[in-house]
């Protein structure tokens, strides 16, 4: 069965390269392309795509609401398109649900993949300038909270073994590799991923990152 896409930037011409390259795969299949947000939106519920490839920066609706009602209303999973990999609303968009980002220069090959890993139920992690954007802003975002005596998100729920799942998780380790440091099978990796996000009430791989950096179990710059 063929990954269902819908592409939304508001160039044409982006809109078209990315379309052309994507539709190219055996597997994948763009299904409608969008010019704002607000079509983006009405796309994701006229074709239940499996992933949205949205900008940012649009018309009428900004990529960032658009993003909000499409993670709250469908099980679509979002990929931000961003010109530069410290914007600042892409921290906005990872905590309202989008699986990651990419930039607009990405290659042609690691769009694909970027598909292919979104649409399998994993996240966009793994690249250093993830890990580093996501550590930035998520330590701004603590130090406005503290200064505003907010309370962390606390991580009682968890068990020592989850707990530990969720700080691997976090350096942007995979299942994989989750598995072998743990010496536990992926299988059993993957029962703890999905009780860490059921305790936490987290929608993805990317929103416990979040959490883990915003909780202080680990901080930006850390190993």
């Amino acid at each position: 069965m063929s990954i269902r896409v819908v592409v939304a930037d508001d160039q044409e011409l982006v809109r078209a390269g990315f379309g052309m390259i994507l539709d190219a795969q055996d597997d994948i299949e763009v299904v409608a392309e969008a010019g704002d947000g607000e079509e983006a939106v009405a796309a994701v519920r006229r074709h239940a795509p499996d992933v949205l490839l949205l900008d940012i920066r649009m018309p009428v609706m900004d990529g960032l609401e658009a993003a909000r009602r499409v993670c709250a209303q469908s099980d679509c999973k979002v990929v931000m398109l961003t010109t530069f990999d410290l914007d600042e609303y892409v921290y906005d968009a990872l905590y309202a649900g989008a699986s990651g980002f990419l930039l607009k220069d990405v290659r042609r090959d690691d769009l694909v993949h970027a598909v292919r890993v979104v649409a399998a139920g994993e996240s966009l992690l793994a690249p250093t300038v993830t890990r580093r954007l996501v550590a930035d802003l998520v330590r701004r975002r603590r130090e406005q909270a503290a200064a505003e005596t907010a309370t962390p998100q606390r991580l009682d729920a968890l068990t020592a073994r989850e707990v530990e799942t969720l700080r691997l998780l976090a350096r942007g380790l995979s299942n994989a590799e989750i598995a072998t440091t743990l010496f536990v099978s992926e299988h059993t990796v993957k029962t703890h991923v999905s009780n860490v996000l059921s305790k936490l009430g987290l929608r993805d791989r990317v929103q416990a990152v979040i959490c883990a950096y915003e909780s202080g179990l680990i901080t930006p710059g850390s190993p």
